[in-house]
C-alpha cells in the first residue's frame, strides 16, 4: 500500500544506519546501509536475520523491538508520504474483487482511481480474466500478483517490496520480475528475498545479512534486469547460494 500523495517526485538515495534489538538483545548493528536511488537493492540472509525489519524500519512501522540509529533520504525529506510497501502477505480485501483491491489505495485516500491504468496493470500481471473475481476463488500465485499490481498502481518514488514474487513458478516469477522492473524503472526500490538468482539479475546493490551484520556483496558489472542465462548473472548466483549454505551450515 502507498501513503500521501508523492506521485511525480523523483526517487531519492536512502540511508539507514544503526542497531536494533528486541527483546533485550541486539540483532543486527551497527549497520550503516545506503540504497542508491532510482535502482534496485536486494536484501538477503536467513530467516530470523532482520530483512524484513529493516523494511519496517524504513517505512517507521511496529517492529516489536528498539532501533537506535537514523533513517533518512537524500533529499531531506520525509519519506512516510513517498512510499509504496508489498508484504509477506498479500492483504487483500476478502470482499473486493480483483479491480477494486487494486484501486484500494485510491480509494482510501478519497481519490478517483485510474481505472483504465489498473486494467492494464491487471492484465499485465496476466490477471484479465480474472478482474472481477474475489480473493477465495484465486490461488496462491495470483492473490500475490494482485498484490503486486496494487503496489505498482500506487506510483510511488519509494517501494518496498518483501518477498514479492516467492508464491510464482519459476516462468511467471520471471515474467513478473521484469515487469516490476519495467514499471519501476526510475524509482527507489528495496526487494528483501530469499532468492539468489533473483538479486543477482535485479541487484544493483546486493547485501547479505550474517551474525547480526550486513555486508555487500559484489554485484555483476552489467546493469539490471539481467538475463537469467548470462555468465555474469549465474556466477553471481552461484556464488551468493554457496555462501548462503555456508552460512547456514
Amino acid at each position: 500500500m502507498g501513503n500521501g500523495i508523492a506521485r511525480g517526485m523523483t526517487a531519492p538515495a536512502l540511508h539507514m544506519a544503526g542497531v536494533f534489538q528486541i527483546g533485550g538483545k541486539q540483532l543486527f548493528g551497527p549497520v550503516d546501509l545506503s540504497f542508491p536511488a532510482a535502482g534496485w537493492s536486494c536484501v538477503l540472509g536467513p530467516s530470523g536475520a532482520g530483512k524484513s525489519t529493516i523494511l519496517r524500519l524504513l517505512l517507521d512501522l511496529e517492529t516489536g523491538g528498539t532501533f537506535h540509529g537514523t533513517v533518512t533520504a537524500s533529499d531531506g525529506a520525509p519519506l512516510a508520504e513517498r512510499v509504496a510497501m508489498m508484504a509477506q502477505s498479500d492483504l487483500l480485501m476478502p470482499w473486493l474483487p480483483v479491480r477494486e483491491n487494486v484501486v484500494l489505495g485510491a480509494r482510501l485516500r478519497g481519490e478517483a482511481p485510474d481505472m483504465a491504468r489498473a486494467d492494464k496493470l491487471i492484465a499485465r500481471v496476466g490477471l484479465g480474466d480474472h478482474a472481477s473475481k474475489k480473493p477465495a476463488a484465486l490461488s496462491g500465485g495470483m492473490r500475490q500478483r494482485v498484490a503486486l499490481a496494487r503496489t505498482l498502481m500506487e506510483d510511488r518514488p519509494i517501494v518496498l517490496l518483501d518477498e514479492p514474487f516467492s508464491a510464482l513458478d519459476a516462468s511467471t516469477r520471471a515474467d513478473m520480475q521484469e515487469l516490476a522492473a519495467e514499471v519501476l524503472k526510475d524509482k527507489t526500490v528495496v526487494l528483501v528475498t530469499h532468492d539468489p538468482a533473483e538479486a543477482a539479475r535485479l541487484g544493483r546493490k546486493i547485501f547479505v545479512m550474517e551474525g547480526g551484520a550486513v555486508n555487500v556483496w559484489p554485484t555483476p558489472d552489467t546493469p539490471p534486469i539481467r538475463a537469467i542465462n548470462a555468465p555474469e548473472t549465474l556466477a553471481c548466483q552461484s556464488a551468493l547460494l554457496d555462501h548462503l549454505r555456508g552460512h547456514v551450515a
